[in-house]
């Protein structure tokens, strides 16, 4: 018998390759591919690749992200003048960016002017709707919860902020987000600086929270679980419905150390609940700045929630004020 450590999974049990609960009868869509084992995988997850499902919004969803994709690519390759070898060194600085501040919104602006980035936009939108469209529909068709479709929005709500909603409010589609990689961080880092640090934005402090407190909260129930596995700990819905030692020994642990524990079971809602709230109140604190806030920081000590710089230089008095000088 092996010994588990749990870093990865030492032991691999392979049987008949499993095909999935039956589809519903007389639909057009079948799984397809011939699946098979890959060894490499299997030290991480399940080792079984295939048979696939896509059904019509999952291939529309990849046919839309794949344009996307080559409508950005192909881009970034044309402005360094079709150069392969400059296109890999510089890919990381190549950027498709929005239509100029005169285009405004504009449907559609000039190709060469911000019309690449409106399609590109338009075809990625699509694509993630698509997508969560079928992340919802399989989780019904299932019979499963739809917490995965509903975490999915809550990105794509920060997603659809970021690159519609707050450029539609101001006006105009130069307050979008460049595609590329650190040209959107360049863009985050001049958002930050242009409304007065987003530091001082309480709901940018509380997804920064959620977004460490879920870390956290999974790193917690994921140590515990590997630290339990040899007790059988993860058989989660056993040791929900009839506690075994596994969670007995996990729930004294936590007791010991952190005086609470959750449950099998509400650990996951922590975290769930967590995760979901990251983007969600990011998006709203991405949505009121520039729109209802102007500079966070001058908000954040009107609010009493920083205090203000202390004046270093003495007060300029005005001349004019001065009694007598207008004589």
């Amino acid at each position: 018998m092996a010994t588990y450590q749990n870093i990865f999974t030492q032991v691999q049990v392979r049987g008949p390759f499993h095909k999935g609960p039956p589809l519903e009868p007389g639909g057009p869509w079948v799984r397809k591919g011939k699946p098979r084992f890959i060894t490499l995988l299997g030290r991480f997850g399940d080792a079984q690749i295939g048979p696939f499902y896509l059904g019509f919004f999952g291939l529309a969803s990849i046919i839309c992200g794949f344009t996307a994709f080559e409508i950005i690519g192909l881009n970034m390759w044309a402005s360094v003048g079709w150069n392969p070898i400059q296109f890999v060194r510089q890919l990381p600085w190549l950027a498709l960016e929005p239509p100029a501040p005169s285009c405004r919104l504009h449907i559609p602006c000039p190709l060469n002017e911000g019309g690449w980035w409106q399609m590109a936009g338009f075809f990625l939108t699509t694509s993630l709707f698509l997508w969560w469209l079928r992340t919802y529909r399989r989780a019904r068709a299932l019979k499963m919860g739809t917490h995965v479709a509903w975490a999915f929005a809550a990105a794509i709500w920060l997603y659809f902020v970021l690159g519609f909603v707050r450029p539609v409010l101001l006006g105009r589609w130069s307050e979008a987000v460049p595609f590329g990689i650190f040209p959107h961080l360049d863009w985050v880092a001049a958002f930050s600086l242009r409304y007065g640090n987003l530091f001082y934005n309480p709901f940018h402090a509380l997804s920064i929270a959620f977004l460490y407190g879920s870390v956290l909260l999974f790193a917690m129930h994921a140590g515990t679980i590997l630290a339990v596995s040899r007790y059988g700990g993860e058989r989660e819905i056993e040791q929900i419905t009839d506690r075994g030692t596994a969670v007995e020994r996990a729930a004294l642990f936590w007791r010991w150390t952190m005086g609470f524990n959750a449950t099998m079971e509400s650990i996951h809602r922590w975290a769930w609940w967590f995760a979901v709230l990251c983007p969600l109140v990011g998006g709203i604190g991405i949505l009121l700045t520039g729109t209802v806030v102007d500079n966070w920081y001058l908000w954040a000590v009107k609010h009493g929630y920083a205090p203000g710089y202390p004046p270093i230089d003495p007060p300029v008095i005005d001349p004019a004020t001065i009694p007598g000088a207008g004589q």
